[in-house]
Order: C-alpha cells, then sequence, then structure tokens
C-alpha cells in the first residue's frame, strides 16, 4: 500500500509540473499575425519614368516605411555626375546612414535625411546613404533616365 501511494505522489508531482511550465494548457505558439509580422515585408513599387515603369523593392527599415508613406509622389529628379538623378523631400526620414562602398545601378537610396537617389551606374564611393530599396530590373534605366532632369512618378503596387 505504501509503493502505491509513492507512485500516485510521484505522479501527482509530475502532473503539477507539467501545468506549471506548460502555462496550464495555454497556447503558446504565435499567431498568423505575429509570424506575419516577423517576417519582413517586400514593398513593391513603382517607379515610372519617362512612360517606362520598373518595379522596385522596398528595404524592410523605418526609412524605406517612412518614404512609403509619401507615396504617390511626382518629383522633378536632378541629374548630377552621370551616374544619378536625385530629389529633396519637403520632410526629413529617419536616417541610418552607413558607408556603402559600392553603388550598383539601380539602388534607391537616401543622402542625409532628405535627399533621394537614383543611381543608374556602378561605381565605388566614399559617401554614406540610408538604403531605401533597389530597382528589380535596372535594364535600359539610364537610357530612360537621359542625360538631364526628368519627372519621375513613384506609386504603390
Amino acid at each position: 500500500m505504501g509503493q502505491r501511494t509513492s507512485l500516485k505522489n510521484f505522479f501527482a508531482i509530475i502532473c503539477a509540473a507539467t501545468l506549471i511550465f506548460t502555462g496550464c494548457g495555454e497556447n503558446n505558439s504565435a499567431t498568423s499575425a505575429e509570424v506575419k509580422e516577423a517576417i519582413p515585408v517586400k514593398n513593391s513599387v513603382t517607379i515610372q519614368i519617362n512612360g517606362k515603369n520598373f518595379s522596385a523593392t522596398l528595404e524592410d527599415n523605418p526609412t524605406a516605411r517612412a518614404f512609403a508613406e509619401m507615396i504617390p509622389l511626382e518629383v522633378d529628379m536632378t541629374e548630377l555626375n552621370g551616374n544619378e538623378k536625385y530629389f529633396y523631400l519637403d520632410k526629413d526620414l529617419p536616417a541610418d546612414s552607413v558607408s556603402v562602398k559600392q553603388i550598383h545601378a539601380g539602388d534607391l537610396m537616401l543622402f542625409g535625411s532628405n535627399c533621394v537617389v537614383i543611381f543608374y551606374k556602378d561605381f565605388t564611393t566614399n559617401y554614406s546613404y540610408t538604403r531605401l530599396g533597389k530597382l528589380d530590373n535596372p535594364a535600359d534605366l539610364e537610357k530612360t533616365l537621359g542625360k538631364g532632369n526628368v519627372r519621375v512618378a513613384f506609386s504603390k503596387n
């Protein structure tokens, strides 16, 4: 009889410990909304230049999210250095600039806190930028942007 009581007590302790460690049966798995929030969402935008549409994917960072909130946006972009077009925003974005060292055609960057830049040539640089995104297929970007200033429209997909 004493052995049977000890066995019952042992099982009672095991059951109590299981309930304590599992939260009394509470579902500890993440909801689908929490999982979606944890997975970076790539925001797709369209950049229209001289009647041609380019698809771009925005980064998953506070700067790109703040920029996306400003879209739709139509701006005049100024030519600079034979490798980029830029424009200044009316307000500052949260910047987290880093030395990128290498620029690629199709890079969409923020210089400082309010200067948006589209690069159309590859080159090395010592400047620091915050990444906004990248054109998915920058083929013909240089030709489409042309040599001078250009009107560009950003829209959400």
